[in-house]
């Protein structure tokens, strides 16, 4: 039976932990108004994931689109983990950065715009179906 892949992690992507830290720090820097503030928010946007919040926010939509943005953070939580991607803290919480992000990672998930960053695949072998496989070579020599 293969397994899932892994859930890509938000906080993972360059300068988002640092992001992350600085609005558990001072809890304005999560707010959509830092970003005027706070250059490096866009920065990081941009380098991760080809758009900022703000051409994310004025970038047409596709018909039929759902408007996943706009739903409940624990509801976009949810909706990004079947998407495959992690958008919580070690504690399982929601970033609290994930409105600075959001938008631009539906538009780069559903290929509208931006693009997603660059994972290698998954080479690391399998410990349990690699010790199954162990397991049914000792039987077969019994």
């Amino acid at each position: 039976m293969d397994r899932p892949p892994p859930l890509r992690r938000l906080i993972d992507l360059p300068g988002v932990a640092d992001l992350e830290y600085r609005a558990l720090l001072k809890r304005e820097f999560a707010e959509p108004e830092a970003r005027a503030e706070f250059p490096e928010i866009d920065d990081c946007s941009l380098a991760n994931l080809g758009l900022t919040a703000e051409q994310a926010e004025d970038y047409l939509r596709p018909a039929g689109w759902d408007r996943p943005e706009r739903l409940p953070v624990p509801a976009q939580v949810a909706a990004f983990e079947a998407e495959g991607w992690d958008v919580t803290d070690d504690k399982r919480r929601p970033l609290r950065v994930l409105g600075h992000f959001n938008q631009q990672l539906w538009l780069a998930l559903r290929g509208v715009a931006g693009s997603l960053p660059f994972q290698p695949d998954d080479d690391t072998p399998d410990p349990w179906g690699s010790s199954l496989a162990a397991e049914a070579k000792r039987f077969r020599k019994r």
